[in-house]
């Protein structure tokens, strides 16, 4: 498999240039050199593949040779929404999240959450999903949206109709019980913080729609259980 490279540009049949940090990476680091092929994408959908015409450390120009389109989307909009956890597990649930194909991910400000990540963070976790893109194949980005409160996001008129609530006390709903058809159309899951939504996060989101689900009888981490959300529901969609 040829290496990947993002491209923040239209991509059509013929030359494109490509500078700064990902010419630096093609040429200083992956060591390409004129007349090898990569694959350039952009988050259009598709991949093109190209051939190097001259290698710069910091200017590389390319012609793109073809255009593809592979099918790596899921057959739905899969949407996630949770607290950011401390450190590196941020990274890390993004890159799993977009390597599992989620559509689009919300940081939430809920009761106890504890990191509030500001808009130079937002656009450090875009580029965690472009590099995990280059990786996984995945040729639309995964959408990092603005730091939003729980009561707006809860309640948002935007979000799918079928809305799943990852919480570890009260009364639940087994996968069984949320049924088959909830597992294969659009859908939107949150998780809570360390420590869980509270009583009234709870109450607002079962007021609103949300169904409580029961992810079994541990106690798991906020990206453990965003993922484990993700598995499952893009699971179906990948077998729909």
């Amino acid at each position: 498999m040829a290496e990947r490279f993002y491209v923040n540009c239209e991509l059509r049949l013929g030359r494109v240039l490509l500078e700064n940090a990902e010419a630096h990476h093609l040429a200083a680091v992956c060591r390409i050199r004129a007349g090898e092929e990569v694959c350039l994408f952009n988050g259009d959908g598709c991949q093109y593949p190209a051939r190097i015409e001259s290698a710069g450390r910091r200017q590389v120009e390319l012609e793109v040779i073809g255009v593809e389109r592979p099918q790596h989307e899921l057959p739905f909009r899969l949407e996630a929404a949770a607290p950011l956890p401390r450190g590196d597990r941020a990274q890390f649930l993004l890159e799993k999240l977009t390597e599992l194909g989620v559509s689009s991910f919300t940081p939430l400000r809920t009761a106890r959450s504890v990191v509030h990540p500001r808009e130079t963070k937002i656009d450090k976790l875009q580029r965690y999903v472009v590099e995990a893109s280059k990786q996984c194949g995945r040729n639309v980005l995964l959408e990092v949206r603005p730091l939003t409160d729980w009561s707006d996001f809860c309640r948002s008129e935007h979000l799918p109709p079928c809305r799943v609530l990852g919480h570890p006390t009260g009364h639940r709903e087994s996968f069984a019980e949320l049924g088959g058809d909830a597992l294969v159309r659009d859908l939107a899951f949150a998780v809570g913080p360390e420590g869980g939504f509270t009583d009234d996060e709870v109450a607002l989101a079962v007021a609103s729609g949300w169904r409580a689900l029961d992810l079994g009888p541990r106690i798991l981490r906020v990206e453990t259980a965003a993922l484990a959300l993700a598995v499952r529901f893009g699971e179906a969609g990948d077998k729909r």
